[in-house]
């Protein structure tokens, strides 16, 4: 199962462990309000908000953030207004890039989008351009387990693949199968490091150039550093080697 898919390859340029501290709370508070706003501020009942506080967590992000960004969304505390809006466009080398966002102002945060996709040798596209490349999927990350006590018990749960990567293994199932498949292992006794609904590309873009690759991957980082940017997904493959 593991030996034929790319998707472990797809990845962000940059893990979260790579962004300062303070910008990371803030994305992860953000996806708590947004959670919260949607689907209500107890966890019990909101799986989405469920997976955002274990998150949080996971990063040791202090116990009194998390109770804020909760109280923003349901409106105790002012802050809450924040919108998602996901941004497609092409980086250099015809490479496709969404971003997921959740901003407060959705004129600046679109006209920076912009100014960062030309800066970078890319172009922001219209809705729709190049969503269509990829696929909603669900993905966990175990560490330090391995794939040979991961994989049966995966594929039990609902698990469409499973990967063997540095640290751990990874995980993927369909996007509407994310709660089930994560509350199935976690019966088995298998508790995910990291889990969140990704884009997954439809056909990897390998990138064989490096000026080309050096190009996406500065444009991916600059897009990551923004305070409202909370994901970037691309079809681009980059070399191993």
């Amino acid at each position: 199962m593991a030996g034929h898919s790319h998707w472990s390859q797809i990845k962000r340029a940059k893990g979260a462990a790579d962004v300062k501290r303070g910008q990371l709370f803030s994305k992860l508070a953000k996806e708590i309000t947004v959670a919260v706003r949607l689907g209500g501020g107890d966890p019990n009942f909101n799986p989405r908000l469920r997976t955002a506080i274990a998150a949080a967590r996971a990063e040791s992000m202090p116990v009194d953030n998390i109770d804020r960004a909760i109280k923003k969304g349901t409106g105790e505390l002012e802050g809450g207004a924040l919108e998602e809006i996901t941004y497609e466009g092409y980086g250099a080398g015809g490479t496709a890039v969404l971003v997921e966002t959740a901003t407060d102002n959705k004129n600046r945060t679109a006209a920076e989008m912009r100014a960062l996709f030309t800066r970078q040798n890319g172009n922001l596209g219209a809705i729709g351009s190049v969503a269509w490349m990829f696929k909603r999927k669900g993905f966990f990350f175990f560490e330090g387990a391995t794939e040979e006590t991961l994989l049966e018990p995966a594929i039990e749960a609902g698990a469409e693949d499973v990967r063997s990567v540095d640290g751990g293994v990874e995980v993927l199932c369909a996007a509407d199968q994310f709660y089930a498949t994560e509350t199935a292992l976690k019966e088995k006794g298998f508790t995910a490091k990291e889990g969140k609904l990704i884009f997954v590309p439809e056909t990897p873009n390998p990138i064989g150039d490096p000026e080309t690759a050096q190009k996406v991957m500065a444009l991916i980082e600059r897009l990551e550093d923004h305070d409202d940017v909370q994901n970037v997904f691309t079809n681009a493959e980059f070399p191993t080697a």
